[in-house]
């Protein structure tokens, strides 16, 4: 067989593969998980519950937190979305994703391509003495040289779709790491709040014992009068003075509790310590929202939770590693091939006379490690049913959290009416106990007990007014809410993405595309 007619064999036989890349990649082609649908929020629609103040005729606001109408709250969400750190390794993460699917596409196209060029000179030994032949003897040329320049490639065909399984393994990987951008940012708000809530409570409680040690302080004075008149013993006193320390001691534990929550809000904000008297003041009170909280249907918390598009974007990435995998069972399609220059010397190197070229196709299978390519298969198949039964799981715990702090924020709300009651209740007994005592008519113990009682109420009330707002921030955390604020915008900082662009070429992909925010 001559050279040209196997190189025409060659050529098609490849024509007759390239055809077979149009076929339907193997593996399976991902649909999303069946997982329970609930109906209605039992909270909401519960009849033995009473009024809850929620809501769900209208859907749930984006931007939650503005529903306090605390502008403290609104400017430190806003600074945490601008700095926050951990957000940033999360947006990091989406442009990493992005590159990663550049890959993929790559893929699509002859692997191998390389340019390459050489100039060779030898010299061999002299000793190696002519070349002879029956008739005459050729003097051997000890020195000589050679140059090339040319063109190689390589391309494995996708007949088995292996590498279209990669780019849509790729294309998913990047809407989930799109959706761990989105759920990072849903908890950096929702903690945001909390940390606030939290704060603005612990300021409200130091201020509570300030007013009960001026009272108690009072109230030492007046036994320590009596006491020093002869009107009473100094059992009195000495009470009255185990009070007003126990009381005292609870400003150093406050005043620790709330240092450190301004530290934790510092971190979440990606700023020092020290920025946070001047961002929160040193007094405050306890953010509240509207008397009616809108929660939606359950049908939309599966389109708003980002983790839950992130648990099924991860089942739907690994569906493509099984059709990655299975590909390895069959033959691999491979077309290679170069054109170049070739020529002794160099002068001669640019002529027609010095063109060479080499086309080949051939085909690859690895028959024999048929045992740990079908493993592999069934490992990636194992790993896809794992995350199946994650994404009902994270479903489930989803309709559960959410449940969870809307009763939680409904019998909340119930506590403070009753707190409320309380105070007003221990306020006044704590002033009639101190009035009957000036007068004589009631020993010290009825103030003791009053003014104990005033305290607790005070700090019961405190505790459950932040209840309820820490359960609003709960519900709406549950629901999803927030992430939509980043829509538009890009995953990083524009200081980070001006020295990223300055330390590498990143062309196009450090802006938001059309194209890629339909992954989201």
């Amino acid at each position: 067989m001559t050279r040209a007619r196997l190189h025409r064999r060659l050529i098609g036989t490849a024509l007759c593969a390239a055809l077979l890349v149009g076929c339907t990649p193997v593996g399976p082609d991902f649909v999303r998980p069946n997982s329970p649908v609930v109906k209605e929020w039992i909270e909401v629609n519960s009849p033995s519950v009473g009024p809850s103040g929620l809501t769900s005729r209208s859907a749930p606001v984006v931007k939650w937190w503005e529903t306090f109408n605390d502008p403290t709250l609104n400017k430190l969400v806003a600074e945490a979305y601008a700095q926050n750190l951990d957000l940033q390794v999360a947006g990091a993460r989406v442009l990493q994703a992005r590159a990663q699917l550049g890959i993929a596409f790559g893929e699509l196209y002859p692997q191998s391509q390389a340019i390459g060029g050489s100039i060779e000179r030898r010299q061999i030994s002299d000793n190696l003495g002519p070349i002879s032949d029956v008739n005459r003897i050729i003097p051997l040329d000890t020195e000589f040289s050679t140059s090339q320049v040319g063109f190689d490639a390589q391309w494995e065909l996708d007949v088995w779709g292996q590498q279209r399984r990669g780019v849509q393994a790729a294309r998913s990987n990047l809407a989930l790491q799109v959706a761990n951008y989105d759920d990072a940012l849903v908890t950096l708000t929702g903690d945001v709040a909390a940390l606030y809530v939290n704060i603005r409570a612990l300021q409200e409680s130091l201020a509570v014992a300030r007013e009960n040690i001026q009272l108690q302080q009072a109230s030492a004075d007046l036994t320590q009068l009596r006491f020093d008149n002869g009107v009473t013993t100094e059992l009195d006193v000495q009470e009255s003075t185990a009070l007003l320390n126990n009381t005292k001691a609870l400003v150093p534990e406050i005043e620790s509790d709330l240092q450190q929550a301004k530290n934790a809000l510092a971190v979440l904000l990606g700023a020092t310590p020290s920025r946070m008297t001047s961002l929160l003041g040193n007094s405050g009170r306890i953010p509240s929202a509207r008397s009616n909280v809108a929660v939606g249907v359950p049908a939309e918390l599966l389109r708003r939770r980002p983790d839950v598009r992130a648990a099924e974007l991860a089942a739907a990435t690994q569906s493509a590693e099984v059709g990655i995998a299975m590909a390895d069972l069959y033959p691999q399609f491979i077309l290679s091939g170069s054109i170049g220059l070739q020529a002794s010397g160099g002068r001669d190197l640019f002529s027609a006379a010095s063109s060479t070229s080499l086309a080949n196709a051939g085909v690859v299978w690895n028959v024999l490690n048929y045992g740990r390519i079908k493993n592999n298969v069934r490992a990636q198949d194992a790993a896809y049913q794992a995350l199946i039964a994650n994404y009902q799981n994270t479903v489930l715990t989803a309709y559960s959290e959410v449940e969870s702090a809307m009763v939680a924020y409904a019998q909340s709300r119930k506590q403070v009416g009753f707190y409320e009651n309380s105070v007003t209740a221990s306020r006044k007994a704590a002033q009639i106990a101190v009035d009957q005592y000036r007068d004589g008519i009631a020993d010290y113990s009825r103030i003791l007990n009053t003014q104990t009682a005033l305290l607790r109420s005070q700090a019961n009330l405190i505790e459950a007014r932040q209840q309820v707002s820490s359960n609003l921030v709960a519900v709406y955390k549950g629901l999803g809410g927030g992430w939509q604020i980043r829509q538009n915008q890009e995953f990083l900082p524009e200081t980070v993405l001006a020295e990223m662009a300055y330390r590498t070429d990143w062309g196009d992909l450090l802006q938001q595309d059309p194209t890629r925010a339909s992954l989201n």
